[in-house]
C-alpha cells in the first residue's frame, strides 16, 4: 500500500475526482476555517459536494473482509465518493501517522482503490490522497 500520489501508469488515479473533492474541501475551509466538530465539516461538504454535483454518500457502511469472511461489524466513512473513494474528515491540529494509518487500513480492509484525508481542524486546511496498491480478490459489499 503506497501513501499519496500513485500513479497508475497513465497519471494520478482518479485524479479529476480528486481534485474536485478538494476544492469543495477547500471551499468549506475558507468559509468555515478552524475549530468546529467533524459533524459541522461533513454537514457543510455534503452541502458543497452536492452543489457541485460530485457523487456521494454520506455515512455510507462499508463491509469489510476478513480472509474469505464479511465481518459482521461495518466501517462507516464519512463519505464515499463516485464508488470507489473513501473521504475521512478530521478536525484535529494536524494529521498524525495515527490518522494515515487508519485511513490505509480502511482502504486495505475494504480493497477500495483510493482514500483523501481531510483535515480542517489546523490553521492551514490538510489534505493527503493515499492509493491502495494491493491487488487481492474483489472487493465485496459497500451495502
Amino acid at each position: 500500500m503506497d501513501r499519496y500520489d500513485q500513479k497508475d501508469g497513465k497519471g494520478l488515479l482518479l485524479k479529476d475526482e480528486v481534485y474536485a473533492i478538494v476544492g469543495a474541501a477547500i471551499e468549506v475551509s475558507k468559509n468555515l476555517g478552524p475549530g468546529f466538530l467533524e459533524a459541522v465539516y461533513q454537514e457543510a461538504l455534503a452541502l458543497e459536494l452536492a452543489e457541485r454535483g460530485i457523487p456521494h454518500e454520506e455515512q455510507k457502511p462499508i463491509r469489510i473482509k476478513y480472509k474469505n469472511h464479511l465481518l459482521r461489524k461495518e466501517y462507516y466513512a464519512d463519505f464515499l465518493c463516485h464508488d470507489q473513494i473513501i473521504i475521512e474528515i478530521k478536525a484535529t491540529k494536524a494529521i498524525t501517522s495515527i490518522e494515515e494509518a487508519q485511513l490505509l487500513n480502511y482502504l486495505r480492509a475494504t480493497q477500495l482503490p483510493l482514500g483523501v484525508l481531510l483535515n480542517f481542524g489546523s490553521q492551514k486546511f490538510e489534505w493527503r490522497r493515499f492509493v491502495n496498491t494491493r491487488k487481492e480478490a474483489p472487493r465485496q459489499g459497500t451495502q
